[in-house]
């Protein structure tokens, strides 16, 4: 598991796959959300915009990431 230190929260489920570069583009994270690929907190998610927060856990394509914050 990798961790993500966010600077400001929420951020939205397609964008943390697009600027990790777990997809290759913010086209193919979002067709990979709309086809139950992604999973949050160990449920499939399928909304794009679903907001991130610190302590979310998002797995894909064999990736985990947990998300923390930047503290202040």
């Amino acid at each position: 598991m990798r961790d993500l230190t966010l600077k400001t929260q929420p951020v939205e489920l397609y964008k943390i796959l697009k600027f990790e570069g777990l997809a290759s583009s913010g086209g193919a994270a979002k067709l990979a959300i709309e086809s139950a690929e992604v999973m949050v907190n160990g449920i499939v998610e399928t909304r794009k915009r679903k907001k991130i927060v610190a302590g979310d856990i998002i797995e894909y394509n064999g990736e985990k990431l947990r998300l923390l914050v930047k503290d202040q």
